[in-house]
């Protein structure tokens, strides 16, 4: 499924529930049966910097597509980042180039949360970003030089 399809079922799915509250505490609901990282992708150079709640992110690059997976000790920020890392994951990079998450802001999701799980939020957006761009493919130039 490409973001857009991605994008028109998360938000129908997300739309269904009353407010922002609902949908933050669905995306929570769906997180508690997440499989956790194994402790060995759990360490330091996987740490989001920046962030109050410990949160774990790893990035993989398979057969042309990004793959995300996160953890952290805090629910709602396992929650928010897990979304990210479910809708971009097993996409190409340039497609999540292109393909920003300021489409949730008006599901009212970000709205109830403090502004450092804002900040969080931002910070996987900024490295799922990042490693999409770090595996684009050159673009070529003219004569085929690189």
């Amino acid at each position: 499924m490409n973001l857009a399809e991605k994008q028109v079922e998360l938000t129908t799915q997300l739309a269904q529930l009353k407010n922002g509250q609902d949908r933050l505490a669905l995306l929570v609901e769906r997180t508690k049966k997440l499989t956790p990282l194994p402790p060995e992708r759990r360490v330091d150079e996987n740490l989001i910097p920046g962030c109050l709640a410990k949160l774990w992110l790893v990035s993989e690059f398979r057969a042309g597509h990004c793959f995300f997976a996160c953890d952290s000790n805090s629910l709602v920020v396992k929650a928010i980042a897990g979304l990210l890392c479910e809708f971009y994951s097993d996409q190409p990079p340039a497609d999540i180039r292109a393909h920003s998450p300021e489409f949730l802001a008006p599901l009212g999701l970000t709205q109830h949360l403090t502004p450092n799980r804002r900040n969080a939020l931002s910070k996987v957006w900024e490295h799922i970003r990042q490693f999409a761009e770090h595996n684009s493919a050159p673009s070529p130039r003219p004569n085929g030089e690189r």
